[in-house]
């Protein structure tokens, strides 16, 4: 299933921010230099199908692929405009440091940066974890949006 989100009205996302800052962890767009580093440590920690996606997101121009750092640890990311242009994802937190908020800073980071970009709109494609993105920023289920862009794929 994909979500549809509002950009124009996002919530405010400062305290997202600011809880990471407070942590030590740095959120930031990824620089191309970091692009095998990156998407090594997708690959590593998720999947091969997420590692081809995050190195769609690295030949945009602005890169458009967010991490998370903390003392050089990658721990976790985001991308958008990588399956599909206006579609956020991927995105992952390394399993040690979830629930911490390093997933809601990066869904902001990649939706603001969408939003600049002159979008109204953002689709979050192939969704798991739906009542997150509903109450982080209001998505709604696209009925029937299963398998959507991921139809048929290998």
């Amino acid at each position: 299933m994909d979500m549809l989100v509002k950009l124009y009205a996002l919530p405010d996302s400062r305290p997202a921010y600011d809880r990471l800052l407070k942590a030590g962890i740095v959120m930031r767009r990824a620089l191309a230099p970091e692009k095998h580093k990156v998407v090594a440590w997708v690959r590593e920690t998720f999947s091969e199908a997420w590692a081809s996606e995050a190195e769609v997101a690295f030949s945009r121009q602005p890169v458009s692929c967010f991490i998370a750092i903390q003392q050089k640890k990658i721990l976790g990311f985001a991308c958008h405009d990588a399956a599909c242009r206006n579609f956020f994802g991927p995105t992952g937190v390394a399993p040690k440091a979830q629930q911490g908020g390093i997933g809601k800073a990066l869904l902001f980071a990649c939706l603001e940066d969408m939003k600049h970009q002159g979008f109204g709109y953002a689709i979050i494609g192939g969704v798991g974890p739906a009542e997150f993105y509903a109450k982080a920023v209001g998505a709604v289920a696209i009925e029937g949006s299963a398998p959507g862009i991921y139809r048929g794929l290998l």
